[in-house]
């Protein structure tokens, strides 16, 4: 085997150790020299520093890759704890990356190499150092692959995430990314539209991580802010100022990158968040019309809230939950009164702020687990999760009197008065979301019945079994109205 390492001393001790345990060790002082051993001679592994003048190890290990008699050599490298120093020599293609002091992991590596890696066979036709003018050379030609290393396996990574399908899963796969190759206090990505703050912070610096990332990227107080918390970021409380680079798709600036790196800051820093930023463009926009696209699938376009096949969807699920788990579950189904007459009298965009305003309550006046959406026409129906019949009674007593004091105004600037009729349904197992939600329009029906602007309980409770069908009694006849009531 070839240990390379610049510390004469410390290399010396180390190639005794190892040749104690039956290796065969050749030695070199650094990297250049390294690389002429094992192109003249190749060996059936190699020891080498991650840092080393002339040519670092994850140079040579490109470099021992790339020629055809090393190609299959193992490189081992060794340095000091840190995930930037995993991460390059990974993409280096080392075969493992060890803390120097680690012997007795150095030897099992060393083993698992030797005993996994087919040996090169003999090839004569190796191209060998032999100057210090093709030394200087190949320094330079390192260092170029090195750039365009870095660069082409930071766009690889961060082209990937144009499969993330919404800006919340981007931030977070960015952050799991970026994290491996620095180390940083917080990161923020900005989307300019529709706007939102995605920013991965420590949980215990939270709220400054927070204050500096709008700070830093110029937000406004009432943008939505998605936060990933976990220790993968430092709770540094200060470092350097952060690093920011507007994200691009062409020439459109459709966002911005900011990370804030911990003291000291690397050298590489600035470069790594401008080569994320080159390459974020595509995938922020891809996600965003990812996002666009399921939105428009499953929300009202009037009213914002979801729609009738998304609440199916995410109802249904509820249903399940609350029977696996024996726990309760209500749903309102509420119809604005006398629409017919709004929509008539006043004009369609009177009837739209109807409905407009009567969403937006609905939806700042319910829990963030409660299911909210547009059933159709002027019907909504909410969702409450653990929720018994008797507090789905009080929550829609509490919305119609909120209903009747909604103030809406028209076009003409008129005020609407506005009222709706509620029915009320809880879950009983077995039964299906539609079955309940047909008890709660019934229950509203009811109420139309009963006057308008009132909660009407459930009619009846399913049983929870069904008698032999020869000894049900005859269902009765009943008169439907001629049609939805206004």
């Amino acid at each position: 085997m070839l240990l390379i390492d610049p510390d004469n001393a410390g290399r010396g001790v180390l190639a005794e150790r190892l040749r104690l345990q039956g290796f065969l060790v050749s030695e070199g002082a650094d990297g250049a020299e390294g690389a002429v051993l094992a192109l003249e001679d190749p060996p059936s592994a190699v020891v080498a520093d991650l840092s080393m003048p002339s040519i670092s190890g994850v140079q040579l290990c490109r470099l021992l890759r790339s020629e055809t008699g090393t190609s299959r050599v193992p490189v081992i490298l060794r340095g000091a704890a840190g995930r930037r120093n995993h991460f390059w020599a990974e993409q280096a293609g080392a075969f493992a990356y060890v803390l120097k002091g680690r012997m007795g992991e150095l030897v099992r590596a060393l083993r698992r190499a030797i005993d996994q890696v087919r040996l090169p066979e003999e090839n004569s036709d190796f191209f060998v150092l032999n100057s210090t003018h093709e030394l200087d050379v190949r320094e330079r030609i390192a260092t170029h692959l090195d750039a365009a290393l870095f660069e082409s396996v930071i766009a690889a990574e961060v082209r990937r995430l144009g499969t993330s399908e919404s800006f919340d899963r981007l931030v977070d796969l960015l952050s799991q990314f970026v994290s491996q190759v620095t180390t940083y206090r917080w990161m923020a990505v900005l989307r300019a539209s529709p706007e939102r703050l995605g920013v991965h912070v420590n949980p215990g610096a939270r709220e400054l991580a927070l204050k500096e990332a709008t700070r830093a990227l110029e937000c406004s107080a009432k943008i939505p802010i998605n936060t990933i918390e976990d220790e993968d970021a430092a709770d540094d409380d200060e470092g350097p100022a952060p690093v920011v680079e507007r994200i691009y798709f062409g020439e459109d600036a459709i966002g911005v990158l900011a990370l804030a790196p911990r003291a000291p800051a690397h050298i590489n820093d600035p470069i790594l968040v401008r080569t994320i930023a080159q390459e974020l463009g595509g995938a922020l926009r891809m996600a965003t019309l990812v996002e666009h696209s399921r939105s428009m699938a499953t929300t009202d376009p009037l009213t914002g809230l979801l729609n009738r096949r998304a609440f199916m969807e995410q109802g249904s699920r509820e249903v399940l939950r609350s029977t696996r788990y024996n726990d309760m579950l209500s749903v309102i189904l509420l119809d604005v009164d006398h629409f017919k007459q709004v929509n008539d009298q006043r004009g369609h965009a009177g009837g739209d702020a109807v409905l407009t305003a009567l969403a937006q309550l609905l939806s700042a006046s319910v829990r963030a687990c409660d299911v909210v959406a547009r059933w159709g026409g002027e019907e909504f129906v909410i969702a409450l999760p653990s929720t018994p019949i008797e507090g789905a009674i009080e929550v829609a007593e509490r919305l119609r009197r909120q209903v009747a004091a909604l103030k809406v105004l028209d076009p003409a600037g008129e005020l609407v008065p506005v009222t709706a009729s509620f029915g009320v349904a809880a879950l009983t197992a077995p039964e299906s979301l539609e079955a309940l939600i047909d008890r709660a329009d019934r229950a509203m029906y009811s109420a139309k019945s009963a006057g308008r602007n009132c909660v009407q309980p459930p009619l009846e409770i399913p049983p929870t079994e069904s008698p032999p069908l020869e000894s049900r009694p005859p269902a009765p006849r009943s008169v439907s109205p001629p049609g939805p009531p206004s």
